[in-house]
């Protein structure tokens, strides 16, 4: 079976503005009236907002997003640093260049698994000239590897001088899984761009290629559904799974922490939908033997599956979910079938550890949140010897330092 069918600085004129590794943050441009034709749009030098984030890595490529202030075509050039490689990346499903007035997003595929490189963008703007982005490493990731190293935030909740802090305390990763709740509600559409793609004014899949799972606050607000216009995902959907060394992971999204008919989410949601099809397809990528076969198998979701206190909560009188009941009664069989070993979640704002319990054979770890004194980052480190997770304030202190024995 092929891995695709089940694994889900710039030039002069083209920087918003970049100190220190630092960007800042452009301007919304004006709203065009509707009846303006696109083609007529008005040529002129273009402004890149944004650094390429490096997102969705995969076994044999990524997808390379970044935002820009007007109509545009983007491509990516690349190399791989043996020399036995490079190209032009720049053609979408319908056979056009990628093109758009807000975001570019183009995937590279076809790249060997564990392959260093670099890569550039290459932006023309409409009835402009082309602007070439600074060179910039990647690497892909590799399901054979004997190790891999990974790093998490959750509930950043656009808090700039916590993602400040968590760039400054994260290092160089294989790949970098910012658990959900990146955001507090999307009121309005200038705000999606400098969250999700250069947060805190930050590039931070600078040596750490980016994986975004969604939170709840992620699908709150009127432009919520415009997420996934520059939320890249190995399989296009909000959830997928993938391997990289000994870890094999499952990407799930527990969507709302209360029922799709509440009434502050206004009849725009249909979670329950979603976590069906999720089950349906769990069920099936367990069988697959990168995912069945891997000496370590974690789960990523932003709710919680287990909790400490699981009561029912009074919806009608302002109550939420602090765990997923829906989620974990969708998803609890396959998950034990599988012998996941512990579930990485957010939500809570607190740190906690739940391990293994009758009824219960995974562990829940959960941690993060928006100011300096709640917010961690968990690094993932697994080898031969088994899997090590250490959750850590921003003070650097240890919260919780965790070893995983190798199932296989």
């Amino acid at each position: 079976m092929k891995r695709r069918g089940f694994f889900g600085g710039l030039t002069a004129g083209g920087v918003a503005g970049a100190v220190g590794g630092q960007w800042s943050v452009a301007q919304e441009p004006a709203a065009k009236p509707a009846s303006e034709p696109v083609a007529e749009v008005a040529p002129g030098p273009l402004t890149v907002k944004s650094p390429a984030a490096l997102m969705a890595p995969r076994a044999d490529g990524l997808e390379v997003v970044w935002a820009v202030s007007g109509l545009c075509t983007g491509r990516v050039e690349w190399q791989l640093a043996d020399g036995t490689g490079g190209g032009l990346a720049g053609s979408d499903a319908f056979g056009f260049v990628p093109q758009g007035e807000e975001v570019l997003r183009v995937r590279l595929e076809g790249l060997p698994p564990g392959a260093s490189g670099r890569l550039r963008t290459l932006t023309t703007p409409h009835g402009g000239a082309m602007e070439t982005g600074e060179w910039r490493e990647f690497k892909t990731l590799n399901p054979a590897a004997a190790e891999t190293v990974f790093a998490v935030w959750n509930d950043t909740h656009e808090a700039a001088s916590t993602i400040q802090a968590l760039h400054a305390a994260t290092p160089h990763v294989d790949f970098l899984l910012w658990n959900g709740d990146t955001c507090n509600n999307w009121v309005t559409r200038a705000m999606l761009e400098p969250t999700l793609l250069h947060p805190g004014g930050c590039d931070i899949t600078s040596g750490r290629p980016l994986f975004i799972t969604m939170g709840n606050h992620d699908v709150r607000g009127p432009w919520a559904w415009r997420t996934e216009e520059m939320l890249a995902t190995p399989s296009g959907r909000p959830f997928w799974a993938f391997r990289s060394g000994p870890v094999a992971a499952v990407c799930l999204h527990t969507g709302e922490d209360k029922p799709d008919d509440h009434p502050s989410f206004g009849g725009r949601v249909a979670f329950d939908a979603l976590r069906r099809e999720q089950a349906e397809w769990l069920a099936r990528i367990i069988t697959a033997p990168e995912i069945r076969d891997a000496p370590h198998r974690l789960v990523f979701c932003h709710i919680p599956l287990r909790w400490k206190d699981e009561k029912r909560p009074d919806y009608v009188n302002g109550g939420s979910d602090s765990y997923s009941a829906r989620s974990r009664d969708a998803w609890h069989e396959s998950l034990v079938k599988w012998g996941v070993q512990a579930v990485i979640s957010g939500h809570t704002h607190q740190p906690a550890w739940l391990a293994a319990a009758e009824g219960f054979p995974y562990a829940q770890l959960t941690g993060g949140g928006p100011q300096l004194k709640s917010a961690t980052w968990l690094e993932g480190r697994a080898d031969a010897g088994g899997l090590a997770l250490t959750l850590r304030g921003m003070d650097g202190k240890t919260l919780h330092d965790i070893k995983l024995p190798r199932l296989v």
